[in-house]
């Protein structure tokens, strides 16, 4: 997708959304991975460059018109000082410089495999940020539901001590206990609040619409969560070929070794055609008004100046090598790092989240049928502790979902647009 299309699709997406008034979606919000933003605008601009710099490497063989002359005079034999002016349009036109334009071509052609690779390192890290940002708004309001909750059930427990105080049933230092532990919950409830806001304008930031916090976002189904993986061996050849930020690394070197045969070309010689149409104030017969002819340059002496160029780009290529050894091992580390993760939360994390929640709805059966039959009244603490279990669950859910993104980005593949509400 270009980058102005994206720009334009998200723009109606953020207003089809606005005039509908219905939630945002996680498939729209990752719809800005691709649209204007900062991060993004950087990585078009090197591209942008690298492509100047094919353009300009190519334009070595481009035909070439120039004016040129002198105002002069000379002193005759006869002692009579006469001008000498010279004016000549001269076209050239480079025929062969055996390897220059074409190393620098693909020279330049490499540098743009490396910054478009850049640029989808940049797509991915904004899917993966807005997926992020998405999530935390999410369950940021699951928290502050918990802790509404919670609070709630805190205020009625003061509230009833309050009453039992004035009764003589409990003493001051029991209704102090209850008083602090309700300003607790509350505080922990206003920091929630906080963080509803705090986390929509995270959100709105990642999608480059500062000041337009989105209200309401809808539950994503996240189906990938369930995918097969292959093996660490397998995903790690794979990574190895497929990374945005190996492939540019390897580019690089391909540039740098296209750069030091186009330097060492300098050594070879020139083969040009020329035009000359002139014009002169003083009358010569050893002069043409109009020549052509093949002009053939052959270097015999340069100085060190093509071997401290080669020098040069072969103390970057040293460097870019390393630099491609250190990025695979990290990758490495990171991809294992990051399939482990996905195993605990699929293996052990989910299970727990599904069993503390399995408990908590049998607690809150339990709770409603005893409240129903006026045995028991804590039915807001079993609410509330079941509300805190579905944040744990959905927690693991959106952790998942992250690692797998990551675990995407980390192969070089685009991110599927996921989202749709189950």
């Amino acid at each position: 997708m270009r980058y102005g299309s994206a720009a334009l699709l998200a723009c109606l997406l953020s207003f089809a959304a606005a005039a509908a008034d219905i939630p945002l979606t996680l498939a729209e919000a990752l719809a800005y991975a691709d649209a204007a933003h900062p991060d993004l605008a950087q990585a078009v601009g090197d591209l942008a460059a690298s492509l100047a710099e094919r353009e300009q490497a190519a334009s070595r063989q481009d035909f070439y018109l120039y004016l040129d002359g002198a105002l002069s005079t000379g002193e005759q034999s006869g002692g009579d000082w006469r001008a000498n002016n010279i004016g000549r349009l001269v076209a050239l036109k480079p025929l062969l410089d055996f390897g220059r334009t074409e190393q620098a071509i693909a020279a330049a052609d490499q540098e743009i495999l490396a910054r478009r690779a850049a640029l989808l390192e940049v797509k991915s890290a904004r899917r993966v940020d807005l997926m992020a940002r998405y999530f935390d708004v999410l369950l940021a309001d699951m928290q502050y539901a918990a802790d509404n909750e919670f609070m709630a059930v805190a205020y009625v427990d003061w509230d009833n001590a309050k009453v039992r105080r004035e009764t003589g049933q409990i003493g001051l230092p029991q209704l102090l206990d209850l008083e602090a532990r309700y300003q607790d919950v509350r505080e922990r409830r206003n920091a929630s609040m906080q963080r509803m806001r705090s986390a929509r304008q995270k959100l709105a930031n990642a999608m480059n619409r500062p000041g337009k916090l989105p209200s309401e976002l809808e539950e994503p189904g996240l189906p990938e969560n369930d995918q097969a993986l292959a093996g660490y061996e397998t995903l790690l050849s794979r990574m190895t070929e497929h990374n945005p930020r190996v492939r540019a690394l390897h580019a690089q070197l391909s540039a740098v070794d296209a750069r030091i045969a186009m330097v060492r070309a300098d050594s070879n010689p020139t083969l040009d055609a020329e035009v000359i149409g002139a014009g002169y104030s003083r009358v010569s017969n050893t002069r043409d008004n109009l020549s052509a002819g093949l002009v053939f340059l052959v270097p015999l002496y340069q100085g060190g100046r093509v071997d401290a160029r080669i020098a040069r780009e072969l103390g970057q290529k040293d460097r870019l090598a390393a630099q491609l050894e250190k990025l695979k091992l990290d990758l490495s580390e990171a991809l294992l790092d990051t399939l482990q993760e996905i195993d605990w939360l699929r293996d052990s994390a989910r299970a727990a989240a599904d069993k503390q929640l399995e408990y908590r709805d049998w607690v809150l059966e339990r709770s409603r049928a005893e409240y129903e039959l006026e045995l028991k009244t804590s039915l807001g603490t079993s609410m509330a502790e079941t509300q805190a279990a579905k944040l744990r669950r959905k927690r693991v859910d959106y952790r998942l979902a992250l690692a797998l993104a990551r675990l995407d980005a980390l192969l070089g593949s685009e991110l599927p647009l996921a989202g749709q509400k189950k």
